[in-house]
């Protein structure tokens, strides 16, 4: 997936733990560990703005896209 989510970057950058965070954002600590390890499909943008209110970051310190190998502007 071109999309990488560095969640656990900017929680350890901030000396947040993973219930703390989930806890603040309202989300559970299942969902929040979905994200976390790059296994979820979508996020809504209420909870990535919640988590960017938290960790007091850009939703760019969090989601990071990383182009795949052999992929090019004409398979998009």
């Amino acid at each position: 997936m071109p999309i990488v989510v560095n969640l656990d970057v900017m929680m350890a950058k901030r000396k947040i733990s993973a219930s703390d965070l989930a806890s603040k954002v309202g989300i559970t600590l299942s969902n929040l560990s979905i994200l976390k390890n790059n296994r979820a499909k979508a996020v809504r943008f209420s909870t990535l703005d919640a988590i960017c209110n938290v960790l007091k970051c850009q939703p760019g310190d969090i989601l990071e896209f990383v182009e795949e190998e052999g992929q090019n502007e004409e398979d998009v």
